[in-house]
């Protein structure tokens, strides 16, 4: 999850995200690229938290990740640490109204597990799990496309719609993306990737079902 890992810039990795996004600005801006994190912060906010989350908050942060990336031929999310990272971006890169829309999405998405699945998050199947977050990312979409439709007139000015908070499923989404495309494993397992310097090749044939490939530096 380095600002640098295999060759991988998170600027890169943030135009490849907000491309799979659909092109809308990822929430922190350019504050994600003012941070990175090595292995050690990672572990360590793995197992005893960061800022205001916990070590259960980073393993909940975990499943969510992963049922978003899951494990298939390549590892998911949660083997990239992608929990960790997003607590550590949050707790570094996020404005305070956003970080309070992050942390209290947390505990509505348990709750919306336990009124769906009788059960929370943490313990349900991952059929469950996916149906949930199916559901919150239909809502995060049309919230978001509703805030961008809405007249800014409607807005005051202090808080235009540029500067009020993402839905937190949203950003939960964002964070997932790219703490696993700016880790080693996302760069080097689910996409192509191969170190420079290389040889110059202007058209590389890309068969049906191969893997994309990674953008260099």
């Amino acid at each position: 999850m380095d600002q640098r890992t295999s060759g991988i810039t998170r600027r890169a990795a943030m135009q490849r995200v907000t491309a799979l996004l659909g092109g809308a600005a990822l929430a922190g801006g350019d504050r994600l690229l003012a941070f990175s994190f090595d292995a050690a912060a990672l572990s360590q906010a793995r197992g005893q938290g960061a800022g205001l989350f916990t070590g259960a908050d980073v393993a909940l942060l975990d499943e969510i990740a992963e049922t978003i990336l899951p494990e298939t031929s390549t590892p998911g999310a949660k083997a990239a640490q992608a929990g960790a990272f997003m607590a550590l971006m949050v707790t570094a890169a996020y404005t305070e109204p956003a970080q309070r829309v992050f942390r209290n999405g947390m505990r509505q998405l348990d709750d919306a597990c336990q009124k769906a699945h009788a059960t929370s998050f943490m313990t349900a199947s991952p059929a469950q799990r996916l149906v949930l977050l199916e559901a919150l990312d239909r809502e995060q979409k049309t919230a978001m496309e509703e805030r961008a439709s809405a007249p800014r007139s409607r807005a005051p000015a202090a808080a235009s719609a540029g500067s009020e908070p993402a839905h937190y499923f949203r950003m939960m989404k964002e964070l997932a993306l790219l703490g696993y495309f700016t880790s080693e494993i996302g760069y080097t397992r689910a996409m192509r990737y191969l170190e420079t310097p290389g040889r110059f090749d202007p058209c590389v044939p890309h068969g049906a079902g191969d893997k994309s490939w990674a953008p260099h530096a």
